[in-house]
């Protein structure tokens, strides 16, 4: 009588685990081709706007200059030079595209936060591994996107490079 009783809880527990294991792998192996590879585009942008670390940041700068910017400007900047339009204000900005869950960002997808309590008001590049290229403080720069400041203050990503 023990012997079946074992039997039938081995059974149960192996029936559960292997369930379980399908389902963990299924949910996995559904969510990964969600992510995005980075692209030779997407590599190029970022080379791109890197070229522009340490350009003084200026808020309002003017569309289109290279001698300053706010964030906004910079984005604009740096994805029409890949044909793509944006437009002016990071509010705007978060309109266009698709929108990226935070776990499926990559290179190259703009990433907007709530700098000032009201709603999105910074937008910045992704730059892969967890790094955002962005006009912010005093110049352009790459900062992490993991620091206290940024992780408290992300609200969405949209993916508008092809």
């Amino acid at each position: 009588m023990i012997a079946t009783t074992n039997k039938r809880l081995l059974k149960s527990i192996l029936s559960v685990s292997l369930c379980a294991t399908v389902g963990f792998t299924a949910m996995s192996l559904s969510t990964a081709s969600q992510a995005s590879a980075a692209t030779e585009k997407s590599k190029e942008l970022i080379t791109y706007g890197e070229k522009y670390i340490g350009t003084p940041y200026l808020y309002g700068a003017v569309p289109y200059m290279t001698n300053a910017f706010d964030c906004s400007s910079f984005t604009q900047y740096v994805f029409d030079n890949f044909n793509i339009s944006l437009p002016r204000s990071s509010s705007d900005q978060s309109a266009k595209g698709k929108k990226i869950a935070k776990g499926y960002l990559s290179i190259g997808d703009l990433v907007f936060f709530n700098t000032n309590g009201i709603g999105i008001s910074h937008v910045a590049i992704y730059a892969g591994d967890n790094k955002i290229l962005h006009s912010a403080g005093k110049s352009v720069k790459i900062s992490d996107m993991s620091s206290g400041y940024w992780k408290k203050s992300f609200v969405t990503a949209r993916r508008v490079l092809s």
